[in-house]
């Protein structure tokens, strides 16, 4: 079997998620994998034998779509697999040669949690994001198969785009599984991972920490964005001499292991690597209740609700006086290893494409 990657960008979930479900599946021996894309920022040395360089840069770059499926057809895959917005919409036109799936990792900033959810009144998102979900739910009733990493994405697109149960597979994200770290004394070294927009909530994460965070703990910030400026001044304002901004790094997992739990403040999420990624570290997560984050989290879940401050306090509040954070960490990393160790992912991935290709 040949299975071929499309990625239109260099960074973020979709490109990690590429990089190490690829890698995985090359190294077992049960398909031909190549991953086509610029060159990811992060792993770009798992799949450097398997990487061909294709650049879309814009949706609206018809010629280069044409070259990225003349790359694509050229290498005669069986199974086309496209893990950006935007990489569906290049590989659809592929459909009638090829089985054809996409990944649909999140939706546009400006939908709401409760929009999302279908909750009665909640307000909508722009007209352009209504034409952005209306492009989505053609490529996801035209391609073979839409994978989910989080079911809650999988009812958004059948209740709110329309697209048929039987197109959807529900497949966990994978991350790296390392030897868990569980914090061995009270939490005190908070960690943010994400990019700094609107999106990631973190101006509700600082108010809510200016009121509960002891003396003796830190934030540190992981990651970039057009609101850093912003956040780094409330941050003077709020926590003088405690946070930390270390912008884009590479090395997200090794500095998860350094700090004793994560926080994620987002209005708006599918199923987050770094969640991932701390449970595999053996962190404790503090985090909104938002896409399918709870359903990661299930027994060890502090949660609360998007954009609430009080109640995202409550939980910082109940984490730094945990009298056993590292119990918390080991059964998150327990779990880590059961639903997104690569070879899990990868196994479920080859299941889906076999299934395809036996007529599915």
């Amino acid at each position: 079997m040949k299975v071929a990657y499309l990625l239109t960008q260099d960074r973020g979930g979709p490109v990690d998620v590429t990089v190490r479900l690829a890698a995985t599946l090359a190294a077992s021996g049960e398909a031909e994998v190549r991953v086509f894309g610029p060159l990811p920022a992060r792993g770009a040395e798992l799949v450097a034998d398997l990487h061909e360089l294709v650049s879309v840069s814009s949706k609206g770059d018809l010629r280069a779509g044409r070259q990225a499926r003349e790359a694509l057809r050229d290498w005669q895959p069986d199974v086309v697999h496209a893990q950006d917005r935007r990489a569906g919409l290049v590989s659809a036109g592929l459909r009638l040669r090829h089985k054809v799936v996409q990944t649909y990792h999140g939706l546009p900033d400006d939908v709401s949690e409760a929009w999302s959810r279908g909750t009665p009144g909640a307000a909508g998102p722009s007209k352009y994001t209504r034409t952005v979900l209306a492009a989505d739910a053609g490529v996801a009733r035209f391609v073979h198969r839409t994978v989910v990493p989080a079911t809650s994405m999988g009812e958004f697109l059948h209740r709110r785009l329309r697209v048929p149960a039987r197109r959807v597979v529900h497949i966990d994200n994978c991350v790296e599984i390392p030897e868990a770290a569980p914090p061995s004394g009270p939490v005190r070294r908070l960690v943010f991972v994400g990019l700094l927009v609107e999106r990631k909530g973190f101006p509700v994460l600082l108010d809510a920490l200016a009121g509960v965070m002891p003396d003796d703990a830190t934030l540190t910030v992981i990651g970039d964005g057009p609101l850093r400026v912003a956040a780094e001044q409330r941050a003077r304002q709020l926590l003088p001499g405690r946070v930390t901004f270390l912008g884009f790094r590479p090395d997200v997992a090794h500095q998860l292991r350094l700090h004793d739990a994560l926080v994620l403040p987002s209005l708006l999420e599918q199923q987050p690597l770094v969640v991932a990624e701390a449970m595999a570290a053996g962190k404790p997560v503090v985090a909104t209740d938002t896409g399918g984050v709870a359903e990661m989290l299930v027994d060890e879940a502090v949660l609360a609700a998007p954009g609430d401050v009080e109640g995202l306090a409550v939980c910082l509040k109940a984490l730094f006086a945990e009298p056993d954070p590292g119990r918390l960490g080991r059964a998150a990393a327990r779990r880590a290893r059961e639903r997104f160790a690569p070879e899990v992912c990868a196994r479920r991935h080859l299941a889906l494409y076999r299934d395809l290709l036996a007529g599915g």
